[in-house]
């Protein structure tokens, strides 16, 4: 009986671990408005407006959309758009705000507000799981 409830038990982890690493991998798509007349971007040109070091992107983006901290998406986009993790981007924008060069990012609780958002505003970007774009707004670029 012992036997049996620990084999459940370690295919109840290796379940787990199996559904984080799926997680883990998921693509983010940076979207834009599909009347903004952005075409492709680079992880660079994004990692730029996002880390507060350009205020526009080609095609009159201005207003780069943040997921809420807590959201597991935030973190996989900035740790492949910028090689950045949460504390190291928290730390940046504290030293720009604190100098008063720039503002950070708004942020909205969903990928569902962030794709309203950009679907209504030609300056908005934002970035949302790959499977949650539609045709409410454009690919700009998909991180990997």
């Amino acid at each position: 009986m012992h036997y049996v409830k620990g084999m459940l038990r370690r295919l109840a982890l290796t379940g787990s671990l199996s559904l984080c690493s799926l997680a883990a991998s998921a693509q983010v798509a940076v979207i834009v408005n599909p009347k903004s007349g952005v075409t492709n971007l680079t992880a660079d040109q994004i990692a730029s407006l996002y880390l507060g070091k350009t205020t526009s992107l080609p095609g009159g983006v201005t207003q780069p959309i943040d997921l809420g901290e807590s959201n597991p998406v935030r973190e996989q986009f900035y740790g492949k758009a910028a090689g950045k993790n949460p504390s190291q981007v928290k730390a940046i924008w504290a030293r720009l705000m604190f100098s008063g060069k720039a503002s950070p990012p708004k942020e909205l609780a969903s990928a569902a507000e962030v794709k309203k958002l950009v679907a209504s505003n030609p300056e908005a970007i934002g970035y949302v799981e790959k499977s949650a774009v539609d045709s409410s707004v454009k690919i700009a670029l998909t991180l990997d």
